[in-house]
This record gives C-alpha cells, structure tokens and sequence, in this order.
C-alpha cells in the first residue's frame, strides 16, 4: 500500500512470544480497549505500509501478547522485531474519546491565557498520571502543562489554539 495516508504509531513489536508466531507487544497506558477494537494494523517495510490482519490480542500486566493470520513461527515473526505497528490517522480518528486527540494535532497549535498568546505547544508526553503539553513560552523556556480539564479550557484544532488557565507558576 502506498504511502496516501497519514499513519498513527499505536504500539511497538518488542519481540517474539513462544514460538507459534505470537508477539509481544509495547503499546502506551490504557489503550488496551483502543488496541482490542483493531482488526488489522500496518508495518512499515522499505517505505511502504503492509498490512498485517490481527487473528489474536490478549494482555498481560506488562504487555500485549498479539498473533497475526499467515505469522506461524518464531521466524517469521523475527522480521517485526522492533517494527512499530500504525493504524491510519481516520482509524485512530474514529476511537478517539470526545475530549482526545492526536498528539500530531497539538503540536504547533499556539496557546493562549485569555487573549494573551503565552506560547505554543512542542511536544505531548506522559507522566503517567497524566498527559502533559511540552509548552515553549515567548520567552523560550520549556514549561510543562498537565492536559486536565482544570488548566487546558480548550482545544480547537481548526484555529490551531488552546486555551489555558495559566496558575500562578505553571508557565515560567
């Protein structure tokens, strides 16, 4: 398949698992009922995406343990190791909660305290309690932003703005 879409990496092949052609597979907190929903993802191989239709998906407490149609053995599931697995930004898209996005969407939008442009969002990370927007303000420092309800008012993609509520502190 060609490259006409953009591609949302929703998790990573650490490595092989028994030797059926299972794999074990990297993916970020949470997604487990994201990732169930799938019934096939990509790889890229040489530049293109290849499309790998999922037969098996199941979790452990540090894993997901996913099995492909046409993967039987350990050798051919070698090849993926350390791939990254990619859904289609419209597939990714449509399981989105309402208030959830794409972290590609976030990146660049300016934001804003009030009418006051303080920065603009350069990168989205997890603390593991929460997303944070890596924000560099006008005066270039990096500050972190927790992206909960309480501080990020709103998103709007289409103006390419967020709006904060900039406690004292959060942006230096």
């Amino acid at each position: 398949m060609k490259n006409n879409n953009n591609f949302v990496s929703v998790g990573k092949i650490l490595n092989f698992h028994g030797v059926q052609g299972e794999a074990k597979l990297g993916y970020s907190k949470n997604r487990e009922e994201f990732l169930s929903r799938l019934k096939d993802v990509y790889v890229q191989e040489g530049g293109e995406y290849k499309l790998l239709e999922i037969s098996r998906l199941r979790f452990t407490p540090k894993c997901g343990i996913i099995k492909f149609k046409g993967i039987d053995t350990l050798n051919d599931i070698l090849e993926y190791k350390n791939k990254l697995l990619f859904v289609t930004e419209d597939m990714a898209r449509e399981f989105l909660e309402e208030d959830e996005f794409l972290i590609d969407e976030l990146v660049g939008l300016d934001v804003y305290d009030g009418d006051k442009k303080v920065g603009a969002v350069v990168g989205v990370s997890n603390n593991g309690a929460s997303d944070l927007l890596s924000v560099k303000t006008l005066s270039k420092k990096i500050s972190l932003v927790p992206f909960v309800k309480a501080i990020v008012l709103s998103v709007d993609i289409k103006n390419r703005k967020i709006q904060i509520n900039n406690l004292e502190g959060l942006l230096e």
